[in-house]
């Protein structure tokens, strides 16, 4: 057969270290499944990736939100409708070029066609639009879907996700959205990131930045990831995230306890805050008092970097999915505050779902009773995440036989 080529959308290498841990695990997968594959990431930062691209066989092409909702759309659906101007748009497009010698388009978006995102419907077909334009099969890697009671959200659910060779379903309840549309290209798998291996450099590396030996006493070491998305909404309706993490971290604190600040979704170079809770950290950071008692990681650190890190913590606050993600694949008891199903369906993997809880419940008092009850029942938590871990993991990893069976022609 062709050197398998497997083109990736929906990820990236920089800022949000979620999208990254996706991407790196479809890499470190499918090259222990396939023969010498190459990858192509249609990145929505391409100098960002280019920059911090370590892979050999993984090559950056640009598409950021109008290079690809209008040029590489257009090129495609010309590419299908013009077959004589097939061979001149493989030439003259990257794009077309990639889709069109790839076995198969992994889209990794987190989570896509869902009630209250209308704003991202237009991305979430435009992902996968060309891929289906130019023949190429597309398999959503593990992803949140639905609900679907917005009219517009459902009809365009309707129409393309069936068009996908294979649905990964992050959890239950996606799962039971996904089949109440209707739905039969699904398989109930875990987040991708589950399945991402450390190098056993990153204490080394992380060291060169980040003073370890703040973890070396007795004392528990909490670590919180705060986002800005949660602050967005929380702040829209009249409340004070920051104000609210920054009581928090102090009365951990006055417990005894050390605290990391942990940003899990950086863009170094930029005060923008899509995919960047580096500017939001730096305001809680700074109405801290200083101590030894806390560190904060003041700087753009790789996915598996960060995942050796948050394994450091004794317990963990998330806001960010994907280090409540690493945290749980590092067996760290953690405590949740979300705004989606998403998190919760993963919870549940783990007999977990009580230790999440919505933004709208957000006050100093209620993170601060729920984190004691968590810091209260950890034994209790620690057994679950030892127990179930196991069975998460090889759900995540069985995504990886299934994109391979596709590229090998299955």
């Amino acid at each position: 057969m062709n050197t398998p080529h497997i083109t990736i959308i929906g990820s990236a290498l920089s800022g949000n270290k979620g999208a990254a841990a996706m991407l790196e695990s479809a890499i470190q997968t499918l090259s222990e499944r396939l023969d010498n594959p190459r990858f192509t990431l249609f990145s929505m930062y391409p100098r960002e990736d280019r920059e911090q691209n370590p892979y050999e066989n993984l090559d950056i092409v640009a598409a950021d939100p109008k290079q690809l909702g209008v040029t590489i759309n257009t090129l495609a659906l010309v590419y299908r409708l013009l077959p004589p101007l097939r061979p001149l748009l493989r030439k003259k497009s990257k794009a077309i070029a990639a889709l069109t010698s790839s076995q198969v388009l992994l889209d990794q978006g987190g989570i896509t066609f869902t009630d209250g995102r209308e704003k991202f419907l237009l991305y979430n077909v435009a992902s996968i639009l060309p891929a289906l334009n130019t023949g190429t099969p597309v398999f959503k890697c593990a992803q949140a879907v639905g609900p679907f009671e917005n009219p517009i959200n459902r009809r365009a659910a309707k129409v393309f996700l069936p068009k996908a060779r294979t649905l990964v379903t992050r959890g239950r309840i996606t799962h039971e959205f996904a089949e109440g549309l209707g739905l039969t290209n699904l398989f109930a798998g875990a987040d991708y990131a589950f399945s991402l291996e450390m190098d056993g450099d990153e204490a080394e590396a992380v060291s060169q930045h980040v003073d370890l030996s703040f973890f070396d006493d007795e004392r528990d070491v909490v670590g919180v990831c705060p986002s800005v998305v949660l602050q967005k909404k929380v702040d829209a309706r009249g409340g004070d995230y920051a104000g609210q993490i920054v009581s928090f971290v102090e009365d951990l604190r006055r417990q005894g306890k050390k605290v990391v600040l942990i940003p899990h979704s950086v863009r170094t170079g930029t005060e923008k805050t899509h995919n960047n809770d580096l500017p939001l950290c730096r305001e809680i950071h700074a109405q801290l008092r200083i101590g030894d008692d806390l560190l904060f990681v003041d700087r753009e650190l790789s996915s598996q970097q960060l995942r050796y890190l948050i394994g450091r913590c004794d317990l963990f606050v998330a806001s960010r999915f994907h280090a409540m993600v690493s945290s749980l694949a590092m067996a760290v008891p953690t405590l949740v505050i979300g705004w989606s199903h998403k998190y919760r369906e993963v919870l549940e993997m783990f007999e977990l779902e009580e230790w999440a809880f919505g933004h709208d419940k957000l006050t100093p008092d209620y993170l601060s009773e729920r984190f004691a009850d968590l810091d209260a029942q950890r034994e209790s938590v620690q057994a679950r995440l030892d127990a179930h871990l196991p069975e998460v993991k090889a759900r995540s990893a069985r995504q990886a036989d299934l994109i391979a069976e596709i590229v090998q022609g299955g």
